[in-house]
């Protein structure tokens, strides 16, 4: 595909500027709001929101909104994205403005780590406490790779994204990897996981505040979609299973990994569960309600701790079939009801 003249000069003309070069720059390790922007550039707030509309006005970059804060991240796929990622390989990131903008941008990083970090203290001893129930995170991790398998993929989805472990599973390390987004509720959490994703120098990750029945990523489709430990959080699982599959790219993986059924009370009382897991075949049975091809579901088990119950981990997989099919029919009036009752709820990963 290629630019028209008209775009390419527009484009061209909105990168054409010392402020929104150095913009652009600067969006290429990552996505930023206009505090931060502020704060790095030395400029006021409504001088860089102008800039930030030409650049967005011109298809450079994207906007997305999380509660009141608005992040800005380059484009990712197409001729603008090419277009302007050229530009900045010929650019000397080494240049003294250049430079100067990414020492202050890690002074703006390191400072919301550190508010991120204090935010997760407060909440470690919950999750070392269900951690604690089930398999090794490295066993589990090493079995979600396994069951998604080797096939290449371009596109990660993560639901519930909690501390952005998942995305930096799947995309760490990976050349083939080229957009990456995590979904979650909570905006204390998705800085959390924006914190560790700089931390991991992954570069093609971005985040959404949303919820998982109405996903806001309309008009793509990914490879990989991933619910990790989200699904006995929620009044209504299948929905969202529902709601994901929407959004699988043809011949597309979605993987859900969450918890077998189990006794254990006090994760419902203490921890917020509202589902003591799942039996293997609800969870396939909704994924062929929404015309998914289910394998077996692999199941983990924790080491024997004496006679206290531990929790398994099952793995389940549904691949997005190559032929055309229908959405599995569904009462819009059920998903109107339920969308009253959810929309201020956070789904806590």
């Amino acid at each position: 595909m290629h630019l028209p003249l008209a775009s390419s000069i527009e484009a061209l003309r909105a990168v054409g500027e010392e402020t929104r070069l150095r913009i652009v720059a600067l969006l290429r390790h990552g996505e930023l709001t206009v505090s931060d922007l502020t704060d790095i550039l030395g400029q006021s707030q409504p001088r860089i929101s102008r800039h930030l509309k030409l650049l967005t006005d011109a298809g450079v970059i994207d906007k997305h909104r999380e509660g009141t804060f608005s992040f800005f991240d380059l484009v990712h796929d197409g001729p603008l994205a090419e277009l302007v990622h050229g530009l900045l390989a010929v650019t000397d990131e080494h240049d003294a403005v250049l430079a100067a903008d990414l020492d202050r941008l890690g002074v703006v990083r390191a400072r919301r780590a550190a508010a991120a970090q204090e935010y997760f203290a407060a909440i470690a001893e919950h999750w070392d406490e269900e951690r604690s129930l089930h398999a090794p995170d490295d066993v589990v991790e090493a079995a979600i790779l396994e069951t998604i398998g080797s096939r290449p993929y371009r596109s990660v989805l993560d639901l519930g994204t909690g501390t952005g472990r998942m995305l930096q599973l799947l995309v760490g390390g990976r050349d083939d990897v080229v957009r990456a987004i995590g979904v979650d509720t909570s905006h204390s959490m998705l800085a959390v996981a924006r914190a560790n994703i700089e931390r991991a120098e992954l570069r093609q990750v971005d985040f959404r505040q949303g919820d998982v029945y109405r996903l806001p990523v309309e008009g793509e489709t990914f490879d990989v979609i991933v619910i990790h430990q989200v699904l006995h959080f929620l009044d209504d699982p299948a929905r969202a299973i529902r709601e994901a599959s929407r959004f699988l790219a043809p011949n597309g993986r979605l993987l859900i990994v969450d918890f077998a059924p189990h006794g254990l009370e006090f994760l419902r009382a203490e921890h917020a569960h509202r589902r003591l897991g799942f039996r293997p075949e609800t969870v396939t049975t909704w994924m062929q309600q929404c015309g998914l091809t289910p394998s077996a579901p692999r199941q983990i088990a924790a080491p024997a701790d004496g006679d206290d119950e531990r929790l398994t981990v099952t793995l389940w997989l549904g691949r997005e079939r190559l032929a055309v099919h229908e959405p599995a029919p569904h009462d819009d009036r059920h998903d109107d009801q339920h969308d009253d009752q959810h929309d201020d709820r956070e789904v806590t990963p």
